[in-house]
């Protein structure tokens, strides 16, 4: 693969992939760069039809493909359209909607969509270190704006403050570093203080504004605090990082995505979290990244409409 010419651009990528063979070939060296490996069995010994691209293990004598194990597995959708998908979603700073994928694609907007959050799986992040050094955490809600609802809807809706009927969600972000999303049940300090002692770690400046529910950090963390009733910046003193993550995580949702289920929301908090910390990589570093991702998770459309139980 080092020796092949990869693509750069979206335009690159799609004539890129065009080619079925070439798609096989290119996921095969990078799902098993040491060789094919059975996802069955793990056995090494195998071959491959070339007519009908799939491998049988000479060990466990079954069958597979390049989706088996995959969250692509059992998808009827080609690797000349999953491919050039992965491309999109990783590399548009505001995400790109299923709609688009539709028609970019040719595939139906249902298909689409379900594509799309079978790829926003791969981009859920799985690191296990905490973050430290001088790391910013704040606190947002999502969801529609009263103004936009028509009056009846506003009046059933909207019974309290700015955050009644929305979802509540926290982030952590290291300067210079990663950013951590998740949804949180509401703002009160056995979320917000021990969303904090799980994700950074102990001795770290630790910046917030003057919510109270930060108040007990200081028994573990260096934490300043900036009260943005007075001022938004004192010196070092700041949250205008993870500000500015809300910012581009409220423009894709509402630009983009228009409206997105709180079911839901936690596959777009890992896409954008995604992009955010990959912001230093190119288009292809991006692309690879995800593309390494795809095996050994599954999402199937049960689970992704909640019918899985049922």
């Amino acid at each position: 693969m080092e020796n092949e010419h990869l693509p750069t651009t979206l335009l690159e990528a799609v004539r890129f992939f065009t080619d079925i063979d070439r798609c096989t070939q290119f996921m095969a060296l990078v799902r098993w760069p040491e060789g094919v490996t059975c996802p069955h069995c793990t056995a090494t010994r195998n071959s491959f039809n070339k007519a009908r691209r799939y491998w049988q293990c000479k060990d466990c004598r079954k069958q597979f493909t390049i989706k088996t194990g995959s969250v692509m597995e059992d998808s009827p959708i080609g690797l000349d359209k999953w491919l050039p998908a992965i491309w999109m979603i990783v590399n548009a700073k505001n995400g790109v909607s299923s709609y688009e994928i539709h028609r970019a694609l040719g595939i139906t907007q249902k298909s689409a969509w379900f594509l799309l959050h079978r790829i926003r799986l791969a981009m859920q992040a799985k690191s296990f270190e905490k973050l430290s050094g001088h790391v910013e955490v704040d606190e947002t809600f999502i969801g529609g704006r009263a103004r936009f609802m028509h009056k009846h809807e506003r009046e059933r809706k909207i019974k309290g403050t700015g955050g009644y009927g929305k979802v509540a969600v926290m982030g952590l972000l290291e300067r210079h570093g990663e950013v951590r999303v998740h949804v949180v049940g509401d703002r009160r300090r056995r979320s917000l203080d021990g969303s904090v002692r799980e994700h950074v770690e102990a001795g770290s400046h630790v910046y917030s504004d003057a919510l109270k529910s930060y108040s007990e950090l200081k028994d573990e963390y260096i934490h300043a605090v900036i009260d943005h009733a007075e001022k938004y910046v004192d010196g070092n003193v700041h949250t205008n990082s993870i500000e500015n993550f809300w910012s581009l995580l409220k423009w894709a949702l509402k630009g983009t995505y228009v409206s997105v289920e709180p079911f839901h929301l936690f596959r777009y908090l890992d896409e954008q979290s995604f992009r955010f910390n990959k912001r230093t990589g190119n288009d292809l570093y991006r692309f690879l990244e995800v593309a390494k991702c795809l095996t050994g998770r599954r999402l199937t459309f049960e689970q992704l409409t909640g019918d899985a139980a049922q």
